[in-house]
């Protein structure tokens, strides 16, 4: 060791003794920090209602929500408001209703028009969105649903299984997860975590949150702001978010082949009973949600393609249909189980093809329980 080295001990200058925050921190006032949350709230609540103004929206006639944008809960409910002030009948369900197999112009909710002549029902339906879903799209994004006139769908495929009825304790990825309950009733299969399902509910009852998904969707691919710019690291994101038609064209050409020509086989169901069916049990919730709204309702159940059950299935789902009955006969609500529609109308088990949506509408029209529920 060198002996001539000799230790400084004496005390470092002022200037150069540890700084208590590091170079690059943000220090605010309480005040600042009062303005920003200002800023912020604003943001949250202006945010949305502003993009509004500056992104066009024209559905017209027999407009749905896209295939592709199904997830676009913001979308949903900004269509919600635009259709009922416009229309007097809103027809709510899932892809049965959406009109699955079939153009836009061939829907029933477009049929219903066309047998009654009055453009007057808008198309409400929703791609996949099953019962435990449909009760949260409507509690959080069709708000604007109330002292109306709604045909409202239940589909039995949702009972048709206990996998579909989501009573399996296995974990599987179902359809729009972020509608569902987070919480109470228990959904089994259901097993995200204590903050992914705090962090749905808050984004739910925020529309902030939900017009963010929108810009995901219609300009970024579905990506997030980080995704994105990490795929396309050239592009502004700013100059990407120019607002334009949330409406994409419907071109697209449906077959309109039956489930017998498709050679589709039939099939053994094992169905829920109603009284143990949790999406039975969600769909009672989205009644009474609707009820409470001041909405006039008119179920419709099915149409079920029984051509494809199998003898003990078509029993089976004659008891099933009662117990529906019966609940809907008890609370006094309209409804209408339909007679299967012929098998070449169908195009698998729960679909019918563009004359089977137009028998449907007929036979509905028709009904004594519509005429006095739908004026």
């Amino acid at each position: 060791m060198n002996k001539n080295i000799i230790k400084d001990k004496s005390p470092l200058p002022a200037s150069t003794s540890a700084p208590s925050f590091s170079s690059n921190s943000i220090r605010l006032s309480g005040r600042e920090w009062m303005f920003v949350g200002i800023i912020l709230a604003v943001l949250l609540h202006v945010g949305p209602a502003l993009w509004e103004k500056i992104e066009p929206f024209e559905p017209g006639t027999d407009y749905r929500l896209s295939y592709e944008l199904s997830n676009d809960y913001w979308l949903y409910s900004r269509y919600c408001r635009w259709a009922c002030q416009r229309y007097d009948t809103i027809v709510i369900g899932d892809s049965v209703i959406w009109g699955y197999y079939v153009p836009r112009n061939a829907t029933l909710s477009h049929y219903l028009g066309e047998v009654t002549g009055q453009q007057r029902f808008a198309n409400l339906g929703v791609d996949g969105i099953h019962p435990a879903a449909l009760a949260g799209l409507i509690r959080y994004y069709g708000r604007a649903i109330s002292n109306k006139q709604v045909i409202l769908h239940f589909n039995p495929l949702w009972m048709s299984s206990k996998k579909h009825d989501l009573q399996i304790e296995k974990e599987f990825r179902f359809n729009h997860p972020k509608l569902v309950a987070q919480f109470r009733p228990k959904i089994p299969c259901y097993k995200e975590s204590f903050s992914k399902r705090l962090s749905v509910v808050v984004q739910n009852h925020l529309s902030f949150f939900s017009w963010l998904g929108h810009l995901r969707l219609v300009y970024f691919d579905g990506m997030n702001i980080s995704t994105w710019t990490l795929k396309y690291p050239y592009k502004n994101p700013f100059e990407v978010i120019i607002p334009r038609r949330s409406v994409p064209d419907d071109n697209e050409v449906y077959e309109q082949a039956s489930w017998k020509e498709k050679g589709i086989a039939k099939r053994e169901i094992l169905w829920v009973e109603p009284g143990t069916s949790l999406q039975w049990r969600f769909f009672q919730q989205t009644v009474e949600l609707l009820q409470a709204r001041g909405n006039r309702l008119f179920v419709l159940v099915g149409p079920f393609n029984e051509h494809m059950l199998q003898a003990e299935s078509k029993e089976n789902y004659e008891r099933v249909k009662t117990e529906i009955e019966s609940w809907l006969k008890q609370k006094k609500i309209a409804y209408y189980i339909p007679p299967v529609l012929p098998s070449e109308f169908y195009r698998d088990v729960s679909h019918p093809l563009a004359k089977g949506y137009e028998m449907l509408a007929e036979e509905i029209v028709e009904n004594p329980s519509f005429r006095s529920s739908i004026h």
